[in-house]
């Protein structure tokens, strides 16, 4: 079993809304740089997802680009995707076949979208699915905060579509 690590689109626009702020920004963020650091300093495969569409995730802005917290090296996957489904019209699940891939360690934004999408979705086609509850977030919605929506999503995809764990309990082979 070759285990990846998803990192779903952390790109600038999310530090970038005005007034607005991830739950938990900053340590979400501390601990995505540390499992990207495990990851790397154990040889394992490191796939970053990138929302491309219109205003802020326009291909070639500057809130478009890989958050610099994290920028991707050569040889790491940059998958370009247009929807909430970072499997659907993406080349995703080629690369992770090409690769061997069969469990991915998830971690990125936002929780209540293309997080919980891409969970579910990877759990149908067959994945091995790590939702590291602590490295996920979004953004207060008006209904709820985003420490409730990150909280429910969590409790709705573990044990179902995932196997939730803290970031200092993920290990890279």
């Amino acid at each position: 079993m070759t285990k990846a690590l998803l990192i779903i689109d952390v790109q600038e626009a999310m530090f970038s809304y005005p007034g607005m702020s991830l739950y938990d920004g900053e340590q979400v963020m501390d601990r995505i740089v540390s499992l990207l650091g495990k990851a790397r300093s154990a040889g394992a495969p490191v796939v970053y997802i990138q929302h491309t569409e219109d205003e802020e995730y326009t291909k070639g802005l500057p809130t478009w680009e890989i958050s610099s917290r994290i920028t991707p090296q050569e040889g790491e996957i940059i998958v370009e995707k247009p929807t909430w489904d970072a499997f659907h019209r993406t080349v995703l699940h080629e690369e992770l076949q090409r690769q061997g891939i069969t469990e991915l360690v998830i971690c990125g934004m936002q929780t209540e979208f293309c997080v919980d999408t891409t969970c579910r979705r990877a759990y149908s086609m067959g994945y091995s699915n790590t939702l590291v509850q602590d490295a996920n977030s979004t953004f207060d919605n008006g209904n709820w905060s985003g420490e409730e929506i990150v909280r429910h999503h969590n409790g709705l995809l573990g044990g179902r579509f995932a196997k939730l764990r803290h970031a200092d309990e993920i290990t890279f082979p």
